[in-house]
């Protein structure tokens, strides 16, 4: 059997890299890349390292940056120019492997066994591949490597990262002297949640957690508590894969409003935009779906509201009433009547869109015909060519939504 060796390649700040080689004049100056704060989408996407030196993370509120660095220059996101690159960046690593799965629009996995013989030892890939991406993008790149994806993985975050190099390798000779003291957080799959858990069975350690009796772990959270185990003893069988999101288990739409939305019939207009959404992509990827979903985030920050419910349909569907319907009811049935900051609509339980059980009761080739014409306009004259009456009143986010790419401006 052959020596698995797997490089997660990942990208420094990436969108704010990517602002500082198109504006040189940016290059010295600390940046922040975030959304429209008028719109309360002001979050840190991406700070360059010139901002993080003054406290500036990732995720934290804008107006937090500022005032931690007064003299920041803020962008708004260029998401599909960030795509764009992303794809370079992939067609730069596949001239090393075929083996690339794209985990992010920043990190993607190369299995690099194979090719050893061409371009030598994974340090010297992994330089190789840095060089190349700083030459033809301008980007600085980080590597971990590893024996699987998982330590691979753990690699880049916290070591890579962190050295001059920008490159570590982390496998089964040294996973017990690097990786084993690193608190259990910093463990790929361990967020604050499972955390506070872990921290409350006396483990604070990724070792601690290697050691720990797997039943007990599998008693408490089933197959997960076995993920958590095998994760922390550097176990790891996922083979790196292109066809990593041919499949999908959900396609759904989220979005932040612009305002406290706390009138029911505005937020039906967005609900209704969600779900024509959320229709239109499923049937962009032939799917059809057998259960749909809601979420709602509460107005407040310091006293959270809101639910997340599921209702299976009577029958599959991807037709944008049908899941409004669902969506609505749920929202009428569970929305306690608290303004609401934030809503999405999701449809799961998917299946090929070409082979389905003929329901009696329902108007499928009616829906089906109405479907291919509303895609085909959405095709030629974009997504604002035609759009319900009611996306033209106040509540209505449609045309503001055409332009972004997954919650960002383009």
């Amino acid at each position: 059997m052959r020596d698995n060796v797997i490089l997660l390649v990942d990208m420094q700040s990436f969108y704010s890299s990517v602002e500082k080689v198109d504006f040189p004049e940016l290059a010295d100056k600390p940046l922040i890349v975030s959304g429209d704060p008028e719109r309360r989408s002001g979050v840190v996407l991406a700070a360059c390292p010139l901002a993080k030196k003054w406290g500036v993370q990732n995720a934290s509120r804008l107006w937090e940056a500022q005032q931690k660095c007064p003299n920041a220059v803020i962008v708004r996101p260029r998401m599909q120019r960030y795509l764009d690159v992303s794809i370079q960046i992939t067609n730069i690593l596949n001239q090393f492997t075929n083996l690339v799965e794209v985990f992010s629009v920043d990190e993607q996995f190369l299995d690099v066994a194979a090719s050893r013989l061409l371009f030598g030892d994974s340090f010297a890939i992994a330089q190789n591949i840095k060089n190349t991406i700083m030459n033809e993008i301008g980007i600085n790149a980080r590597v971990g490597i590893g024996p699987n994806k998982v330590l691979a993985k753990i690699a880049c975050d916290n070591f890579a990262k962190k050295n001059e190099s920008g490159i570590f390798q982390l496998d089964f000779d040294n996973m017990h002297q690097e990786m084993w003291p690193l608190p259990v957080d910093k463990m790929f799959g361990v967020g604050n949640r499972m955390k506070d858990h872990l921290h409350g069975m006396g483990i604070f350690t990724i070792g601690q957690l290697a050691k720990f009796p797997l039943e007990l772990l599998k008693k408490r959270w089933g197959i997960n508590g076995q993920v958590l185990w095998q994760t922390a003893n550097g176990i790891d069988y996922s083979p790196v894969t292109v066809k990593t999101h041919d499949q999908q288990k959900a396609i759904g739409h989220h979005m932040t409003l612009p305002r406290d939305y706390g009138d029911l019939q505005e937020i039906k207009v967005v609900l209704l935009e969600l779900s024509e959404e959320v229709a239109r992509r499923s049937r962009l990827k032939q799917y059809m779906g057998n259960t749909v979903s809601i979420g709602v985030r509460g107005a407040s920050f310091d006293f959270p509201t809101g639910f997340h419910r599921q209702s299976k349909l009577f029958a599959p569907t991807n037709f944008g009433m049908d899941i409004f319907q669902s969506a609505f009811h749920l929202l009428e049935k569970h929305w306690d009547g608290s303004p609401i900051r934030s809503i999405g609509v999701a449809l799961s339980q998917l299946q090929p869109a070409n082979c389905y059980q003929l329901n009696l009761f329902d108007i499928q080739i009616k829906k089906e015909n109405i479907n291919r014409a509303l895609d085909s306009i959405h095709s030629k004259y974009g997504p604002t060519a035609i759009v319900r009456a009611s996306s033209l009143t106040k509540a209505g986010q449609a045309f503001h939504r055409a332009e972004k790419i997954g919650g960002h401006y383009k």
